[in-house]
């Protein structure tokens, strides 16, 4: 699975200004209904159901990075966005450390293999020392698309 098939670029923030992980959240949820990927009256939904996932432990897996995921009937395929938030975040990460790259993920609950596949991408391009250096830097959708884009490329 490549990032660039479930990433929509209109929903990316590359220039993410958010004072908690909820308000994170929510900012991230709007941008995929602003992108028409979500409606309008599923969004508070999806935020409650990503914070209820948080509640579980935090997806702020270290590194400066976060995956906030979760299943949700309201998408009929899996649909994601990335922020990037400059100053950091407190994500309550593994690490104790602050957030610059944040990855939300969401998808159908029908489709389990979908949403571990996507899971997976994330995390695997996530692992890349440059990749990650690179996004960091990124102040553009443009930018990001053409990491991603990038990333997807060099996958052997």
């Amino acid at each position: 699975m490549k990032i660039t098939e479930f990433v929509v670029p209109e929903a990316i923030l590359p220039e993410l200004v958010a004072d908690s992980k909820e308000s994170a959240i929510r900012l991230m949820v709007a941008s995929l209904k602003q992108a028409g990927k979500i409606r309008e009256a599923d969004e508070e939904a999806i935020v409650a159901a990503i914070l209820k996932r948080e509640e579980l432990g935090s997806t702020g897996i270290g590194r400066g990075v976060a995956v906030p995921h979760t299943k949700h009937p309201s998408v009929e395929s899996i649909i994601a966005t990335v922020a990037l938030c400059h100053a950091g975040l407190d994500f309550d990460s593994l690490d104790g450390e602050d957030v610059f790259i944040l990855f939300l993920l969401v998808s159908p609950p029908d489709r389990p293999g979908d949403h571990l596949r996507g899971l997976e991408t994330i995390t695997r391009y996530l692992k890349k020392d440059d990749f990650c250096s690179f996004l960091r830097q990124a102040t553009t959708r443009e930018q990001v698309m053409d990491l991603l884009q990038e990333a997807d490329d060099n996958l052997v």
